[in-house]
């Protein structure tokens, strides 16, 4: 066997399980996506990935909250019975505020 340490890290359960779930689908085991990600860090001198602070508006329905998702529904819901924005209005926004 090789030389190997053992790593110890407590993450959130929810978490864990929902990283595990798509490892599984990608037929990587957990001990496999760390070594993985510890030897980018080495290889990439620093993290894999860029770190910043998230933008202030959610860019996904999976980065909202259940409350923040029902606001945001109820504005378009609301939206639609006023008849307040057209299709181009809203591509417009868009491209206003996410660069889309």
């Amino acid at each position: 066997m090789a030389n190997t340490s053992v790593l110890y890290a407590r993450i959130d359960t929810e978490l864990k399980d929902n990283a595990e779930k798509i490892l599984l689908l990608l037929g990587i085991s957990p001990s496999s996506a760390i070594q993985m990600l510890y030897s980018q860090i080495v290889l990439q001198n620093g993290m894999p990935f860029d770190l910043k602070v998230p933008a202030s508006k959610p860019v996904a329905i999976g980065g909202m909250t259940k409350e923040q998702l029902d606001a945001e529904l109820t504005k378009g819901v609301a939206s639609l019975k006023t008849g307040s924005f057209s299709a181009d209005e809203v591509d417009s926004i868009m491209a206003e505020e996410f660069g889309l």
